[in-house]
C-alpha cells in the first residue's frame, strides 16, 4: 500500500525557495521574506493589501503568499479549479502570478508545492540557468 502523501507546510516554501539554485531572499520594508533568483522575485510573503480580504469579513489577508506561474493559461487553470486554494485579485489581473494563503498550504501535498515552487523558479530564472537546472533534473 503507498504511503499517504504528507501536507504541505509554511516551512516547506521557505525550504524548497531556497534549495533552488543561485536563489537568495531578500526581505521587505516589514520583514516579509522575498525569494529571490537573478535580481527577480519568484515567490514572495505579501504584505496585507486591501483587494486580498476576507469576502464576509473584509479583513485583510495577513499571509498571503505570491508564486509567479509560467503564463496566463497556467495561472487561469489553477485559479478556476474549485479544488484549489489559489486565488487572485483583480490587483493581479495580467500579472503571472497566483496568490495563497499561508493558512492553506496544509491544502496541498509537498509534491504539488514543489511542483509551484519549481514552476515559480523557471518563470523567472534566466534561459541559461533553467536549462542547466532542467538538464541536471533529468539526469536525476
Amino acid at each position: 500500500m503507498a504511503a499517504k502523501p504528507r501536507h504541505a507546510r509554511v516551512e516547506d516554501v521557505h525550504e524548497l525557495a531556497l534549495r533552488m539554485p543561485h536563489a537568495k531572499v531578500e526581505y521587505g520594508p516589514r520583514g516579509n521574506p522575498i525569494y529571490q533568483v537573478g535580481g527577480k522575485s519568484f515567490v514572495f510573503f505579501r504584505t496585507p493589501r486591501p483587494d486580498a480580504a476576507d469576502p464576509r469579513t473584509g479583513e485583510r489577508y495577513t499571509d498571503v503568499i505570491v508564486f509567479w506561474v509560467p503564463s496566463e493559461s497556467d495561472k487561469r487553470a489553477m485559479v478556476q479549479d474549485a479544488a484549489s486554494p489559489f486565488f487572485t485579485t483583480p490587483h493581479f489581473d495580467g500579472h503571472p502570478s497566483i496568490l495563497l494563503r499561508a493558512s492553506m498550504v496544509g491544502d496541498l501535498t509537498l509534491q504539488e508545492l514543489i511542483e509551484v515552487v519549481q514552476d515559480a523558479w523557471l518563470a523567472r530564472a534566466s534561459p541559461s540557468r533553467a536549462a542547466a537546472w532542467l538538464g541536471g533534473q533529468r539526469r536525476t
